[in-house]
């Protein structure tokens, strides 16, 4: 840090001008070196004392929390929060959001992909200005189909939530207080932060980062839960599904007539032509499979609605290692 960096951001009541929201599921063999290192990356730095450390268990199924508890009797910075059932990593996000205290606002993953070497420099754009800041990867080290997958789902956020082109939704970034705080007015059960970020600004930026490689274990997103994912960006952020069915409609009904106008024409320029069923039938067969689909899209729809009408909660916490306040 030099003389001519903008002053920090200013601390709360309790003292912390950063928080790291971290949701956590089967990390225990991962949680003491990634909380090691976050400290040894913070330790000469200006968030030296003014720091903490959000780990949001979602309701892991080894020993994750067991180690969180022992890490909060130690480290004083520690916040632990136990979800009673798995709400998915964009609930418990939302869950660790409502518990941070910071000015900045760090959200990260826990495998250690995530290098904390970055957390000052993604805290640094906050502090010039920006209300988020994002991170790109040099070198990623995911599989294959998780990059097939990740570039498909970039190219459909831009029409499904509007982002911004050339902008990567990394799950590693750096939030405003006020712009979490505009995130948090959203209680419906199904939230996609990157969706709620882009609908409360635009002032965003990013930096390049280097990916690396996971700690330990394997990764816990797995084809299904990656679609689960993305419906929810589709269906849970965007109308544009409702929109894609209702054009589809307009061209189906189009080459429909312009395939009737033709069989007439054809018939009375050659009345000896035999009606044909195969044709018929493939017709038939994709306008059904696809009014199947749409109303699929529509179920996806209602069934949120319904959702949201019954008052399903984003996360439930069942245990902290604090004092929990509203």
């Amino acid at each position: 840090m030099t003389g001519a960096s903008p002053p920090l951001l200013p601390t709360n009541g309790d003292g912390i001008a950063l928080s790291l929201v971290i949701p956590v599921y089967r990390s225990m063999d991962v949680l003491p070196k990634l909380v090691e290192t976050i400290e040894t990356c913070l330790a000469n730095s200006d968030y030296s004392g003014r720091y903490e450390i959000v780990l949001v268990n979602d309701c892991s199924p080894d020993g994750s929390w067991a180690v969180i508890e022992e890490l909060s009797a130690t480290h004083p910075q520690i916040r632990g929060i136990s979800l009673r059932k798995n709400a998915g990593q964009h609930n418990a996000t939302m869950a660790g959001l409502k518990f941070a205290r910071g000015e900045v606002i760090v959200i990260m993953d826990d495998d250690l992909q995530h290098p904390p070497e970055a957390i000052t420099e993604l805290a640094r754009r906050i502090e010039d200005g920006a209300d988020v800041c994002y991170t790109r990867y040099r070198n990623r080290k995911h599989a294959a189909w998780k990059r097939w997958g990740s570039w498909f789902n970039d190219r459909m956020a831009v029409h499904l939530i509007n982002k911004p082109r050339g902008l990567y939704l990394s799950s590693f970034k750096a939030l405003r207080r006020d712009v979490v705080e505009t995130i948090l007015l959203y209680n419906g059960p199904y939230p996609y932060v990157d969706a709620l970020i882009l609908n409360a600004t635009n002032n965003i930026t990013s930096i390049e980062i280097d990916h690396q490689a996971r700690h330990a274990g394997e990764s816990n997103y797995n084809l299904r839960r990656l679609v689960s994912l993305w419906l929810k960006m589709a269906t849970g952020s965007s109308i544009f599904p409702l929109r894609l069915a209702t054009i589809s409609g307009f061209v189906l009904a189009a080459a429909s007539l312009i395939f009737l106008m033709t069989v007439i024409f054809q018939k009375i320029m050659h009345p000896e032509t035999q009606p044909g069923w195969t044709s018929v039938m493939a017709t038939l067969l994709l306008i059904g499979g696809l009014q199947m689909v749409f109303l699929g899209i529509i179920g996806e729809y209602v069934g949120r609605i319904y959702l949201r009408l019954n008052n399903i909660p984003q996360f439930v916490v069942g245990k902290t290692t604090f004092e929990a306040r509203n």
